[in-house]
C-alpha cells in the first residue's frame, strides 16, 4: 500500500467522523415537522370519517321521511297534516332540515339538507318511496 492510500483513507475517516457545526438542531425541527405533518393527517382523516357518518346520518334521516310522507300519501298514517308535513316532522326529529317535499300520488320524494359539525359542510340527501311500480305480466295473487 502507497502512502497515497494511506494518506486518504486516515482523510477519509478522520472527515467520517466530524459534524458541521451548522447542523446542529437539525433533528430536532425534523422531528417536529414530522410531529406537525403527523397531526395535520390525523385531522384531516379525523374529518372525513366524520363527513362520512354524516352522510350515512342523512341518508337515513331522508329515508325515514320518505317512507313516513309515503304511508301518510297511502292514507296508512293520519294526522299530522299530510305527507310533506310529517315528513318535515320526522325531519326536525333526525336533526336535519327538509329541504324539499313532492308527493305524486302514492310516491313521495324528499330532500333533506344535514351539516358536518367539524367541516361545516352542508350535506344533502334524497330518497323516494311509495308502493312498487307493478310488474308487467302480473295481476296479483295466485289462485
Amino acid at each position: 500500500m502507497g502512502r497515497r492510500e494511506e494518506t486518504r483513507r486516515r482523510e477519509g475517516t478522520a472527515a467520517a467522523g466530524r459534524t458541521d457545526p451548522g447542523d446542529a438542531g437539525s433533528a430536532s425541527v425534523l422531528s417536529v415537522s414530522v410531529v406537525v405533518l403527523t397531526a395535520v393527517l390525523a385531522a384531516a382523516a379525523l374529518a372525513g370519517t366524520q363527513a362520512l357518518a354524516e352522510r350515512s346520518r342523512v341518508a337515513g334521516a331522508a329515508d325515514a321521511s320518505a317512507l313516513a310522507a309515503a304511508d301518510a300519501a297511502a292514507g296508512l298514517v293520519t294526522g299530522g297534516g299530510g305527507p310533506c308535513s310529517l315528513a318535515a316532522s320526522l325531519a326536525r326529529a333526525n336533526t336535519v332540515e327538509l329541504s324539499s317535499c313532492h308527493v305524486d300520488g302514492l310516491v313521495v320524494t324528499v330532500v333533506v339538507t344535514g351539516s358536518a359539525p367539524l367541516l361545516g359542510v352542508a350535506v344533502r340527501a334524497s330518497a323516494t318511496a311509495g308502493p312498487p311500480p307493478s310488474a308487467p305480466g302480473l295481476t296479483g295473487p295466485g289462485p
